[in-house]
């Protein structure tokens, strides 16, 4: 008959005892107890009688805390039924999720979970379901995101031209106006229009209902000319009856009051006819700085009134255009009492991270 396996021996029968004592684990701190006799000097058939378990699973225990000490005796989680997906149909399905379907092909303007289940099962011969699918892209690392608008004319690489150059942009304007690089304020610019027509936005509802929403199908509006410094979390606005180059004159200056003395503002504007024109009237302290075309992603100034809207302005009617400015200047006035939440929305690492 083989000899028992022998217990380590840096731990003895009282210090057993005492780890048990403060396990919060009930079987680990049972384990313990009947390892604690052994050391004792009794039998292992009566350290299976306290463990209440066979000789041979008294065997197991000992050779895991030899192995790994007190910690070898607690339950892990059972490994379970392997994966149907290996690191190579891992790297299959992602490259397919980054590439995205093509219609003509594949019937479908986006990736569904039935798709991606009936692809796996075409192309790798492999059977999942839907619940496991989503779960295997989870653990990729993806989710199902709302798509970020991009205008199908845009430039390749444009944006990340104009990234790249922006720091040298800055050193531009500050040789120039004869500035200190520190004494730069970024800027971003750009307006709104709210009108009756109002936005409706998602609430919290029960499942399987339709929530509703006043909606106005009155036609009277107005534009927010607004701008924003995000590292000093401060802004200028003016609400307008028009986009046009009067308006936007009359915003400039509104901006130019708002720069801290002796510093000078790059303001970032897009390429609408107001912002290119030469009848613009450009303050002293203010220099513009047109975005690429068709690149408004890159203008944090659409993230503000998405949150104006979403917060203050939507889910309104509004019963005159006088009321209509009256609550476009109270949302303006909210945010610029909220500096953190300007550096919030408006903070981007292309911009402020040099």
């Amino acid at each position: 008959m083989a000899a028992a396996i022998g217990l380590r021996g840096d731990y003895d029968a009282r210090s057993l005892r005492a780890i048990a004592k403060r396990s919060k684990d009930g079987p680990q701190a049972r384990r313990l107890l009947a390892l604690a006799s052994i050391y004792d000097g009794g039998a292992r058939s009566e350290a299976a009688k306290i463990g209440g378990v066979t000789l041979q699973v008294v065997r197991d225990w000992v050779l895991r805390f030899n192995a790994e000490g007190p910690d070898g005796l607690v339950d892990r989680k059972a490994p379970g039924q392997p994966s149907r997906l290996d690191d190579a149909h891992r790297a299959a399905l992602a490259a397919l999720i980054e590439e995205g379907p093509t219609p003509a092909i594949h019937g479908v303007v986006r990736w569904r979970i039935v798709d991606l289940c009936q692809w796996t099962f075409e192309e790798l011969r492999v059977v999942v379901s839907e619940q496991t699918m989503s779960r295997e892209l989870r653990k990729m690392g993806y989710r199902k995101l709302s798509a970020r608008p991009r205008h199908h004319a845009q430039a390749e690489g444009a944006i990340e031209d104009f990234k790249k150059g922006f720091p040298a942009r800055l050193e531009e304007i500050a040789h120039e106006k004869r500035v200190a690089s520190d004494k730069i304020e970024i800027w971003f610019e750009d307006e709104a229009r709210v009108g009756q027509k109002n936005k409706i936005t998602r609430r919290w509802a029960k499942r399987g209902s339709r929530p509703s929403a006043p909606h106005d199908q009155r036609t009277a509006s107005t534009y927010i000319f607004g701008a924003i410094c995000p590292k000093d979390g401060k802004g200028a606005a003016l609400v307008l009856p028009a986009c046009n180059t009067y308006a936007m004159n009359l915003l400039l200056v509104e901006i130019s009051k708002a720069v801290a003395p002796g510093a000078h503002a790059a303001l970032i504007v897009d390429r609408a006819g107001w912002h290119m024109t030469d009848k613009l009237v450009v303050p002293s302290n203010i220099t513009l700085v047109p975005l690429p075309a068709k690149c408004p992603e890159l203008n944090p100034a659409e993230n503000v009134w998405q949150f104006l809207r979403e917060n203050w302005l939507s889910n309104r009617v509004f019963k005159s255009y006088d009321d209509i400015v009256d609550h476009c200047c109270a949302a303006w006035n909210k945010l610029i009492e909220q500096p953190w939440r300007i550096m919030s929305i408006g903070l981007r690492g292309w911009a402020h991270g040099f």
